[in-house]
């Protein structure tokens, strides 16, 4: 006579075993005790042993579910960054058809997300962590193209409809022109000077963000959303785009 689980499997071709659903239960709650532990320490605090016992497990048992703690910081930064591009990617499609307002729509989420997750913003666009180096093609990767991807995208969408004022090659800096080259080879078909605007409008976008996030402009204002759509203000005027009240 078959066991219950495979007469279960039988019934559902393609559905998951209790033991798979146990396994990637497990694995869910150590990316979600990994978070916890940067929230409430920090970084350094994210350590397979901490994890082991916050979950009271063995430091072998968890090691059946992760290989290093390069693994898991590994995880853990492709699900916040794939936490985040889905935010923004709601944000974008709820704005309606009107690029302009997609990408302020955007732009804003972001700040939001930052905002509402300070600690996961410094893991993702703070200080590099020492010793970690995601490898190529792995999901830190493919998280973090993703989620470039969504301003990149928009970017695309308003040179289509409306080619914004850029700078012909030969005046952009030689440096930036090889770069800027390099990093079109990639699949990118806006023009170098769109890309160097492009570059230009994240730096500011960044870090507007980042600044309030951390905590820098607190010597002056309490709130920073005034200032914030200043940027965005800047932002839109270096692209040609009607003004937006916040």
């Amino acid at each position: 006579m078959p066991r219950p689980e495979e007469a279960v499997k039988g019934a559902a071709p393609g559905l998951p075993s209790r033991r798979e659903r146990a396994r990637t239960a497990t694995a869910q709650e150590i990316l979600a005790t990994a978070r916890r532990l940067l929230v409430e320490s920090g970084p350094s605090a994210v350590t397979l042993r901490a994890i082991a016992r916050e979950m009271g497990m063995t430091a072998p048992g968890l090691y059946r579910y992760v290989a290093s703690h390069e693994h898991l910081l590994e995880q853990l930064i492709a699900a916040l960054y794939a936490e985040l591009t889905g935010q923004l990617e709601r944000a974008r499609d709820d704005a309606g058809p009107d690029v302009s307002a997609r990408l302020l729509a955007t732009a804003r989420a972001f700040r939001r997300w930052g905002l509402d997750h300070r600690a996961e913003l410094g893991l993702l666009f703070g200080s590099p962590l020492p010793g970690f180096d995601a490898p190529p093609g792995g999901p830190t990767e493919n998280e973090g193209r993703r989620f470039g991807a969504v301003f990149l995208g928009l970017f695309d969408e308003l040179w289509a409809q409306r080619p914004f004022p850029v700078r012909p090659d030969d005046r952009i800096d030689p440096r930036l022109v090889e770069e800027l080259g390099g990093w079109r080879a990639t699949g990118s078909a806006l023009p170098l000077g769109a890309l160097e605007v492009y570059l230009h409008c994240w730096v500011r976008l960044y870090g507007a963000v980042v600044i309030e996030a951390f905590g820098h402009v607190g010597f002056a204002v309490s709130d920073a959303e005034p200032l914030f759509e200043r940027e965005l203000e800047a932002i839109a005027g270096m692209l040609g785009l009607p003004g937006d009240p916040p």
